[in-house]
């Protein structure tokens, strides 16, 4: 039992060491000057989601997100939106991960309904709307939504390659929630808080309250990130409200609310380099980059630092394989890895606007003797 449990285990933390490149992957894409908002849509296609009467979650989800994308576009038009899909497509889950990720977005919202087993005798009362936010399935309700959303996963051909033997029916794949926990999580739960409080008040919508549970998809985006469950479309009253144009129209706006006072607050908010979730919080058994003293005759260097990261990352990481001239120093908690050694900033500049094109958040930085030079 003991063998088996850690062949399990040992196979978590390679699928968590295969995902490094998943979350930290290409920003080069996104405009960095824009306040990028990700609104996703679940299931689709295929996957049909939770099932009611008269309709379906896949259907109700993106008609929601579609009114709330034009409620932001109204009021913001300087904020970007993606949407994950914008019609009735399958898309698997590392894409929606990924399709996050390379549009460098800010936040990451994520729409479902919620359902209970048939078996469940209060199956036709349950009402209510939750938001989650990543962390371990503290109760045992919460790890089992967790494991219904992400095992759609299972709808894929080739879903054991594909995320490395986790295993979303088996508990023990959880495991990689407690090896990486979010390092967006306080503005996580900011924006699931008031994204519930708009939903009950807006909504009128019964309240759940704001829970953590380990959704893949919420890992797996390197930004503030959230998953919503309208209401349950196993109550017949709550379904015809979330069929109903009023009902979406309602439950948009509850969204927008919550979007509309966290943008006011973060707007301006400077992000710096991105700091690689996978890579940051796991201790691998690889080759490094080690440091080297920089030399010049003041004592003083110029460097492009392009990200920041709690681990030493593994010198084979895609998001910096193929750095010209890479090495970094130690800041506090952070290890922050930079590009090129120049005597002058004017130098430095002109590597900053190559790098900018790889690393669109670079900016310059410089030691002294080797060490961060803050004056």
């Amino acid at each position: 039992m003991k063998i088996t449990m850690y062949l399990r285990v040992k196979n978590i933390i390679f699928f968590v060491i295969a995902l490094c490149s998943l979350s930290l992957k290409g920003a080069e894409t996104a405009d960095s000057a824009s306040f990028v908002v990700v609104i996703d849509p679940g299931h689709g296609g295929k996957d049909s989601g939770c099932v009611g009467q008269i309709t379906n979650e896949k259907t109700i989800v993106l008609d929601v997100a579609r009114r709330l994308s034009d409620l932001i576009n109204e009021s913001y038009p300087e904020v970007k939106i993606i949407m994950t899909r914008n019609d009735n497509r399958y898309i698997r889950l590392q894409d929606r991960a990924s399709i996050a990720n390379n549009a460098n977005g800010d936040i990451f919202i994520s729409i479902h309904v919620n359902s209970v087993d048939k078996r469940n005798r209060n199956r036709a009362n349950i009402h209510g709307a939750s938001v989650y936010a990543l962390g371990l399935g503290r109760s045992e309700s919460n790890l089992s939504v967790a494991m219904r959303e992400n095992s759609v996963m299972e709808l894929e051909d080739d879903y054991t390659t594909a995320y490395q033997g986790f295993d979303p029916k088996s508990s023990e794949s959880y495991i990689i929630f407690e090896l990486n926990q979010n390092s967006h999580i306080n503005k996580s739960i900011e924006l699931a808080n008031a994204i519930q409080h708009e939903l009950v008040t807006t909504a009128g919508r019964a309240d759940k309250g704001v829970r953590q549970a380990g959704f893949w998809v919420l890992w797996a985006t390197s930004m503030p990130s959230v998953l919503i469950e309208l209401d349950f479309i196993c109550n017949r009253e709550a379904e015809k409200f979330m069929h109903s144009d009023k009902g979406k129209d309602k439950l948009a706006l509850a969204v927008f609310n919550a979007f509309s006072s966290f943008y006011s607050r973060h707007k301006n908010d400077t992000h710096g380099p991105r700091v690689g979730k996978s890579a940051q919080d796991i201790v691998v058994d690889s080759p490094v980059i080690k440091t080297a003293p920089a030399k010049n005759q003041n004592g003083e260097t110029f460097h492009v630092q392009i990200l920041s990261a709690r681990k030493k990352i593994p010198a084979n990481d895609s998001e910096i394989r193929g750095v010209p001239d890479i090495n970094f120093f130690k800041d506090g908690k952070f290890y922050k890895y930079y590009s090129g050694t120049f005597s002058t900033r004017d130098e430095a500049k002109k590597h900053l606007a190559k790098m900018k094109k790889r690393f669109p958040k670079a900016f310059i930085v410089k030691l002294k003797n080797g060490k961060p030079d803050h004056k």
